[in-house]
């Protein structure tokens, strides 16, 4: 279990990557506000992140069925981030940083025990 994780990790940080810079690209070059930022760098990261770990991490086919279980799971799960710290009055980097942390250890396991759960890493 660790080697995998280890690997989800590897990919969670390229992840990580991708979603603050494609985050700071639609914020500060075409001017989006924070939210549709977050949903643009969302998409693009979250879809990077399944087809990568079904790949990589836990050798399994990527299909719809379970892209849409990993999209819809970790799209609440961001969601949910951003409302709290909306209702929280906390900053938009607390927000990405949280986030990073809660989906690295929320998405790992989800990912094993529900998304890939059928396939043998």
């Amino acid at each position: 279990m660790i080697k995998l994780f280890s690997r989800y990790l590897t990919i969670g940080v390229v992840n990580t990557i991708i979603h603050w810079i494609v985050f700071g690209i639609l914020l500060y070059v075409f001017h989006a506000s924070q939210a549709l930022s977050n949903l643009g760098a969302f998409c693009v990261a979250v879809t990077f992140s399944f087809f990568a770990n079904a790949k990589y991490t836990f050798k399994a086919r990527a299909t719809s069925g379970r892209y849409l279980l990993y999209l819809g799971f970790m799209g609440a799960l961001s969601a949910a981030t951003g409302w709290l710290a909306d209702y929280c009055g906390l900053p938009a980097l607390f927000t990405l940083i949280s986030f990073s942390a809660i989906s690295l250890i929320c998405g790992f396991f989800y990912s094993k025990f529900i998304v890939f759960r059928s396939e043998k890493a």
